[in-house]
């Protein structure tokens, strides 16, 4: 484990939504974003409205430019989020988890705690100078961002699917080279 569980979870859940905007769109509907909220285990208020959806999908944009931005522009971006959101960090545990971070109340959007939970995440990153765990899928074709949490920063594509693709086309260039 690179980072503590919260921290873990909050950057997956980031990194997911930022890249649900990538074609194809995969948060268009409530029921998806009741999916995501269960996924990475959130608690705490839901509205389950398209205007809920609407502000999460507002959110992808800034998490992108969280995740993918340098050093100094996640940092000034972490302090505008948690500003914004009035971020009161607070130890809690509740579920399958034990004590971590929560920086807004339970009752606040969920486009509110999503953003908070990751600029918190991203604290320990930028703390840690660990932004390289974080890079753009280095298919050519794909924009999604990559969240790196192997040991040996191996990890350069944002699915299996980019990641195939790519070797099938290197084992073609070196079959077509070899004749």
């Amino acid at each position: 484990m690179v980072f503590a569980h919260d921290t873990e979870q909050s950057l997956l859940a980031a990194v997911t939504l930022a890249n649900s905007a990538e074609p194809p769109d995969t948060l268009t509907s409530v029921a998806e974003l009741d999916a995501f909220y269960e996924r990475f285990e959130f608690t705490g208020r839901r509205d389950r409205t398209r205007a809920e959806l609407d502000e999460v999908r507002a959110l992808r944009p800034v998490l992108r430019e969280l995740l993918t931005g340098d050093r100094d522009d996640a940092a000034a971006l972490v302090n505008t989020l948690l500003a914004g959101a009035r971020a009161l960090p607070q130890l809690v545990r509740h579920d399958r988890f034990d004590w971590h971070l929560h920086a807004v109340v339970a009752d606040a959007p969920l486009a509110t705690r999503i953003a908070v939970e990751a600029a918190m995440a991203m604290i320990d990153v930028i703390r840690a100078d660990e932004l390289s765990r974080l890079d753009v899928c280095a298919d050519d074709d794909c924009e999604a961002v990559v969240l790196d949490l192997s040991r040996n920063r191996s990890r350069r594509f944002c699915s299996t699917a980019c990641g195939n693709r790519n070797a099938v086309a290197a084992y073609r260039a070196r079959q077509a080279a070899g004749s």
